[in-house]
């Protein structure tokens, strides 16, 4: 035996070898969905249908005729997923799901990084496998596979519903964005535990910071934490809670907006920005006030925005 290992050390060392090694981590490809409340359905297709172009695909309605939820299409492995309300003027975002290749294999590898899971995963409405946790802010995160067998599997997507009035403005749905109030723990619960990477730091006045990217550890989609010193009303949460669809060319995606404008109902003003990490943007709302940000994947001038070194606001 080494004698420089002392009696304490040893017996560490063998309790360790003795322990089962903690699992390993499924592979997070990207965001599947977003899930949104919303209180009239026809209102909602107006913007997401005939506004942004996006299919609908499954919906389902409950046993006396109302509509229990529907997807809209943003590609074939992301949609936007809306349901009833649960009560007016409440919080608008249902849940976050993320994408996948192990849903059991995840539930086992939370829970011995002491995340608190359900027993098992369940098969959600439209055939695939998952289960959901509570973030740090509360928020409810989904993990979801694709079975071969659902509407929603890549390759099977099809819709029987009304035709957008033309293609669909984005294919891509890049991030979502969440509120967050402390930092440190959001980070804990996504960085540590689930592999995102933070890239990019953003401050709205240069004082305290304002936003925080992560992005999911095997794919390009991300998690904008919206960050806050005092949380907003419920009813006051939509610019705060949205989603992020990308655009290769913003005039003419603007373009696209303003033709089907009149024929969705929508009448807000159709205004681009260049925002503070310096790509040009676009902010749409439906009837609820929840925020779609049409945004270009690059830079103004192809530099990067550089990242703040503002502190969080608490």
């Amino acid at each position: 035996m080494n004698p420089l290992l002392t009696i304490p050390a040893l017996v560490v060392a063998v309790l360790a070898a003795a322990m089962p090694s903690a699992p390993p981590r499924p592979r997070l490809t990207g965001i599947a969905h977003v899930a949104f409340y919303v209180h009239d359905f026809e209102q909602a297709r107006a913007f997401y249908r005939d506004l942004l172009g996006c299919a609908e695909v499954s919906p389902m309605k409950n046993p006396d005729g109302s509509l229990r939820l529907t997807y809209f299409k943003v590609n074939d492995r992301q949609f936007i997923e809306l349901l009833p309300e649960r009560a007016a003027g409440s919080d608008r975002l249902a849940h976050i799901a993320l994408a996948t290749e192990d849903v059991e294999g995840m539930r086992v590898y939370l829970k011995a990084r002491g995340v608190t899971v359900p027993d098992k995963v369940t098969l959600g409405t439209v055939g695939n496998t998952n289960f959901s946790v509570r973030d740090p802010d509360g928020h409810a995160i989904e993990f979801v596979s694709y079975s071969a067998d659902s509407p929603l599997s890549p390759g099977r997507v099809a819709s029987s519903q009304p035709p957008p009035a033309g293609p669909p403005v984005s294919s891509i749905l890049r991030h979502a964005g969440i509120l967050v109030g402390a930092l440190d723990p959001a980070m804990a619960f996504y960085s540590d535990i689930l592999g995102f990477r933070e890239t990019w730091r953003g401050s709205a006045d240069s004082r305290v910071l304002s936003w925080v990217n992560v992005r999911l550890p095997d794919g390009d989609d991300y998690l904008e934490f919206m960050l806050y010193s005092a949380l907003p009303a419920e009813q006051a949460r939509g610019s705060q809670h949205h989603i992020c669809l990308v655009v290769p060319d913003m005039a003419a995606a603007v373009a696209a907006v303003q033709a089907r404008a009149g024929g969705a109902g929508y009448s807000r003003p159709i205004e681009t920005r260049t925002g503070i990490n310096r790509k040009r943007q676009l902010n749409l709302y439906d009837a609820d006030g929840t925020r779609s940000e049409l945004m270009e994947p690059g830079t103004v001038d192809g530099k990067p925005a550089p990242s703040s070194t503002a502190p969080p606001p608490r």
